[in-house]
């Protein structure tokens, strides 16, 4: 396999996007020199830009998975493509699959979640510093059209995080400034397989939809929406800081009352939020699914508003004169 070399201009911008990424996530207090880098890469023209620039800007310092969802007969296929290009280019590759098969309602959201289950575990036992994700400027415009069509409050609208911490740790998203166009440009003259996944253009799919109303509509420059997600997310940071003290001097339990009735309402939507997400996962409740930043929560404010027991995401949420009291929902009565 013979790889042609990326402009120089473009790996000098994404080494500087990474390192901008890595200073916000330690609060400046570390470099991206020295640091091991792993990088999701599915196949897509966006990830294997991302895999070029990155064993570009950052040499002996990349590691690469690639998870199978093994929901199309290709996947395997398309797995070992990036395998293969990883050996050309001498990075050490991974393929993951999920622990169970991915299926039932919500595929998408199924898959994401399996995804990154399997690639924090991996990433773990990596003993790298930052994980990286090819989401881009598109991507967050589609996102954010898609929450504001869901009537998501601040916290959905901040759309993709640029830095983001789960239980393995900073994930970054260096590309959210490039275009999807740029991208593929980048891997075609470079000489760089990728593939182009069928679903993305299953219209069942809301996202599949959003994209092409973005194509139909040229008054709606994808990146102008990137910039605004960002604006949002700076927004964002600032209230989340807020409900983290609150929520630090104010849970203790999903049964020992959640005293926020009169807090603002912004606050109550993010508090309750993530008391659902803690109860769910106390409880192991996992159906049905539930996203913690952008869920609509707002039936289940007004309910608990007036007084009045309400459910959500398999948990049943009842005022009391202690707070909000967060328990299973009962199972529902059969026909």
């Amino acid at each position: 396999m013979t790889l042609r070399p990326l402009p120089g201009a473009a790996v000098a911008r994404f080494r500087g996007d990474v390192e901008r990424l890595v200073a916000r996530a330690c609060d400046g207090m570390t470099s991206a020199d020295g640091a091991r880098l792993a990088l999701a890469v599915s196949g897509g023209a966006d990830s294997m830009a991302m895999l070029r620039l990155a064993v570009a800007a950052f040499p002996e310092r990349i590691t690469v998975a690639t998870f199978d969802h093994r929901l199309r007969a290709d996947s395997g296929a398309e797995a070992a493509m990036v395998a293969g290009v990883c050996a050309t280019l001498d990075v050490p590759h991974h393929i993951l699959t999920p622990a169970a098969p991915i299926a039932g309602n919500s595929v998408q959201m199924r898959a994401r979640t399996a995804r990154y289950v399997a690639l924090g575990d991996w990433a773990r036992g990596e003993d790298v510093n930052f994980l990286l994700t090819g989401h881009h400027a598109d991507d967050q415009a589609e996102t954010l059209l898609m929450r504001l069509q869901r009537a998501s409050g601040l916290s959905g609208l901040a759309a993709i995080r640029a830095v983001r911490f789960d239980a393995f740790g900073a994930v970054l998203r260096p590309l959210l400034a490039w275009r999807r166009s740029e991208l593929r440009a980048l891997v075609e003259d470079s000489a760089t397989p990728f593939v182009d996944d069928p679903s993305n253009q299953d219209p069942r799919h809301d996202r599949t939809k959003i994209r092409a109303l973005l194509a139909a509509t040229p008054a709606l420059d994808p990146a102008a929406l990137a910039a605004s997600a960002g604006y949002l997310a700076e927004a964002e940071e600032v209230l989340a800081r807020h409900a983290e003290l609150r929520w630090s001097e104010g849970w203790r339990g999903p049964d020992r009352g959640l005293a926020i009735a009169g807090e603002p309402r912004d606050l109550r939507r993010r508090l309750v939020r993530r008391a659902l997400a803690e109860t769910r996962a106390r409880l192991g409740v996992l159906h049905p699914p539930f996203d913690p930043d952008s869920a609509n929560v707002e039936p289940l404010l007004d309910a608990l508003a007036a007084g009045r027991t309400a459910t959500q995401a398999g948990i049943m949420v009842r005022p009391g004169s202690a707070g909000w009291i967060f328990c299973a929902a009962p199972p529902r009565r059969s026909l």
